[in-house]
């Protein structure tokens, strides 16, 4: 099998994952999984896709992650290795769409707006 490739995307995170035969290898920024991403949650979220279909195993999967937060980085890297399982073999996707894999998550950080302090918040009101 060639190298299959995918693109998922989370708040400011973006993951590039390539994914080939191998032995459950998951590489990020040339970093090991454990080392990556030392929390135990974080690691399931990522390997959730793989765990769902049993292929946890057969594939070694190198990411390039960038921006966001170690949370929107782990929920990017998930939809990126969910997206190149989908495109390895297309009748795991209703499997995976039942998880809830497959949408892209479009929540994001609203801009700040001008003459307040954050997006939404006022400064404190004064009636004298």
């Amino acid at each position: 099998m060639e190298v299959v490739n995918a693109i998922g995307r989370r708040k400011a995170a973006v993951a590039r994952v390539y994914v080939k035969d191998g032995n459950g290898k998951i590489t990020i920024n040339k970093r090991d999984l454990d080392n990556y991403f030392p929390s135990s949650l974080l690691q399931y979220v990522v390997k959730q896709p793989l765990t769902k279909l049993n292929v946890l195993e057969q594939y070694d999967i190198k990411v390039n992650l960038f921006g966001g937060g170690f949370k929107g980085q782990s929920e990017a890297t998930r939809l990126a290795i969910t997206r190149a399982l989908i495109k390895i073999n297309p009748e795991d996707k209703p499997a995976l769409k039942a998880e809830g894999f497959v949408t892209r998550d479009p929540r994001a950080v609203e801009r700040k707006k001008p003459g307040r302090p954050k997006a939404r918040k006022r400064f404190q009101f004064s009636k004298r």
